[in-house]
């Protein structure tokens, strides 16, 4: 499968891990360190050695999985692990992970020394198609979703289907979120295409099909001014939601989940504002509504989501800007709306 070309790195999809010898063979980096959570250090770490088993000279850096450890204290750890390892400004930190694994990595190795080398090979299908692409990296404050974080591109991303056989389904479903969403802003006959298969779409080409979207769209406006906006679509309401969750749910929404009924909530604005047809709404909803679990958002919580959303680094002089969708396969960006239809769209998703 052909590697796509973002900027000055590449985008390998099922190579191996081949190219990733060969970088290392050009670089000679001083020291390489494998950074991963618990989880993908039981599961993922050996699938890496098994693609590398003639690369052992490297040292893990773990953390913790979960959002609710993507913070400021946890990478201080991290940069102080560096230190002890005696890691200098040619070292290189493979990011092996999910999203939380490629955001926090990325964003620990850009500004460790004033900018170290990193790679990224996520792990999880929503790392694949969205978080390790595009050279975004982040952290939370106060659980609003990556307030503090850099544009740096990786030296390559790996994206490979072998580490997807050691997810449970429910990670699974929360990568074919962004899935969808790129069919619901770039590509009708994607959206369509995922929605007429058999279950989950998380096969080689649609994932490449998936990237493809995302980077096509980062090529065209790499520091979010205009264009790239369009990936926030089910993103401003989703992000409010999935943090408002971290805090006072037993069992958090993961971040498709949160993005499923953002992309309901958003859609419901889109026809009130952008002309999406009734009937778009209705497929839109209903085909999500029949993916992801219904989840209650209690309107006690109505004011607080705005609050998080008014936080949200995209706003603009003070202004809640929502990317919206003209029709399926079409998305516009910078749309005002008011706080009353984003009341009435939480009411809308509550209805279903």
């Amino acid at each position: 499968m052909e590697a796509l070309k973002n900027n000055d790195h590449f985008i390998y999809f099922e190579s191996g891990l081949n190219p990733l010898k060969e970088i290392l063979a050009q670089k000679k980096y001083s020291k390489i360190f494998v950074f991963a959570d618990s989880t993908t250090s039981e599961l993922c770490l050996p699938v890496f050695k098994d693609f590398l088993p003639e690369i052992d000279h490297f040292d893990i850096i773990e953390t913790d999985p979960g959002e609710e450890n993507k913070n400021i204290d946890f990478c201080i750890g991290i940069w102080k692990t560096l230190l002890d390892f005696e890691a200098d400004r040619k070292c290189l930190m493979i990011n092996l992970g999910g999203g939380v694994i490629t955001d926090m990595g990325g964003f620990v190795a850009s500004t460790y020394k004033r900018g170290i080398d990193f790679i990224n090979i996520p792990t999880t299908l929503l790392s694949q198609v969205d978080a390790s692409v595009g050279g975004k990296t982040g952290i939370d404050i106060d659980h609003v979703k990556n307030m503090v974080g850099t544009f740096s591109l990786p030296q390559a991303v790996f994206i490979e289907n072998a580490f997807l056989q050691t997810l449970p389904q429910r990670e699974l479903l929360s990568g074919f979120a962004e899935m969808i969403k790129h069919g619901l802003i770039a590509d009708a006959d994607y959206y369509y295409q995922l929605k007429n298969a058999d279950g989950i779409t998380a096969n080689a080409e649609a994932i490449y099909h998936s990237v493809q979207i995302k980077n096509n769209v980062v090529l065209e406006d790499p520091f979010e001014k205009g264009l790239r906006k369009i990936l926030n679509f089910g993103h401003t309401i989703g992000h409010a939601i999935e943090g408002y969750a971290l805090v006072h749910d037993k069992m958090p929404l993961t971040h498709g989940e949160a993005i499923a009924i953002g992309m309901i909530c958003e859609a419901y604005l889109s026809a009130k504002y952008c002309n999406l047809t009734p009937d778009e709404l209705d497929e839109i909803s209903s085909y999500i509504k029949s993916v992801y679990p219904k989840y209650h958002i209690q309107p006690k919580s109505f004011e607080n989501l705005v609050g998080l959303m008014q936080s949200d680094k995209k706003n603009e002089d003070g202004h809640i800007l929502f990317s919206l969708l003209e029709q399926i396969g079409k998305c516009t960006f910078n749309c005002r709306v008011t706080k009353e239809d984003i009341f009435n769209s939480l009411m809308y998703y509550n209805n279903l």
